[in-house]
């Protein structure tokens, strides 16, 4: 209870600094959760003054639409319930009470959906502002956990693994950012880099299942800009930055023979790989081969 009572007050109090940010009557009182709430004051005052366009992602809108269809078809939301047999109702409810709770149920269901639209809808406003947010910002959470809605929505491995490329790449953009924090800077490339080995896993995962080299395509691509990218960094980097940005190359540098030696196994007809590691499955080297 006191929890509760705590995040509401919290939550009043915040809307009263927003509020006095934007010109509103100021109240002349003070809280000891204002210093915690200031920084999304300052948010909250610069998305009023200069809101972002915010385009939905359309594959975004794709997966809540299938969402919000398969839900209305496990709750039964636009079809007929089907009517209780009249000899197992009290004669004194019999024919009044039965639609009218039925009613109120899919009333109920159908607020909820509504709820859950709206609040996509709004997140994915919030989302398009965080797009450019780097760790320590305010928004980098809410960056974050829009990745994670989209892998929750993802159809495929495929599709999963070509977000965490995509999301590799955006690691890469806040390294950019972050040139001479060495911490941060590392911190940002750890996450890049086991972003690109969960995307690697899954396509080459989806190749050898698949006996064919679609994916590995997707893959040397990634890494061909990828590591083009990286190198850049290097350039008037500190030393520390050099040697952490070296560890980068040299991954992306193990993809591209772990790629080149699968698509030669899927060539030469071998079986599926028994064995696999960080990058997924682990060919045998074809008859002949160097």
């Amino acid at each position: 209870m006191d929890n509760i009572l705590f995040s509401r007050r919290r939550a009043e109090r915040f809307a009263q600094l927003l509020d006095e940010a934007n010109g509103g009557r100021r109240h002349h009182v003070r809280s000891r959760v204002d210093g915690q709430l200031a920084p999304l004051v300052a948010v909250g005052q610069r998305l009023s003054v200069d809101p972002p366009a915010v385009e939905v992602n359309p594959d975004f809108r794709t997966g809540l639409r299938a969402m919000l269809l398969a839900t209305a078809e496990r709750e039964g939301l636009g079809t007929p319930a089907a009517a209780e047999p009249a000899a197992t109702r009290p004669a004194s409810t019999r024919g009044s009470l039965l639609p009218a709770v039925t009613a109120r149920r899919a009333r109920a269901r159908g607020a909820i959906l509504i709820g859950v639209a709206a609040g996509a809808i709004a997140v994915s406003g919030i989302s398009a502002a965080s797009e450019n947010a780097v760790p320590g910002d305010a928004l980098y959470g809410m960056k974050r956990s829009t990745e994670r809605a989209q892998l929750a929505l993802a159809s495929s491995d495929i599709s999963r693994g070509q977000l965490f490329l995509d999301f590799a790449r955006t690691r890469l953009g806040e390294a950019a950012k972050l040139r001479g924090d060495r911490i941060g800077y590392s911190a940002v490339l750890d996450d890049m880099d086991a972003d690109t080995r969960q995307g690697v896993r899954l396509l080459t995962a989806a190749a050898v299942q698949r006996a064919e080299p679609t994916s590995l395509d997707t893959l040397n691509t990634f890494v061909t800009g990828q590591r083009r990218a990286v190198g850049n960094l290097v350039d008037g980097a500190t030393r520390a930055d050099r040697e952490r940005t070296g560890r980068s190359l040299v991954l992306l540098d193990s993809i591209r023979e772990r790629s080149d030696a699968l698509r030669a196994a899927i060539a030469c007809g071998l079986p599926a790989p028994t064995g696999s590691d960080a990058l997924g499955p682990v060919p045998a080297t074809c008859p002949g081969a160097r």
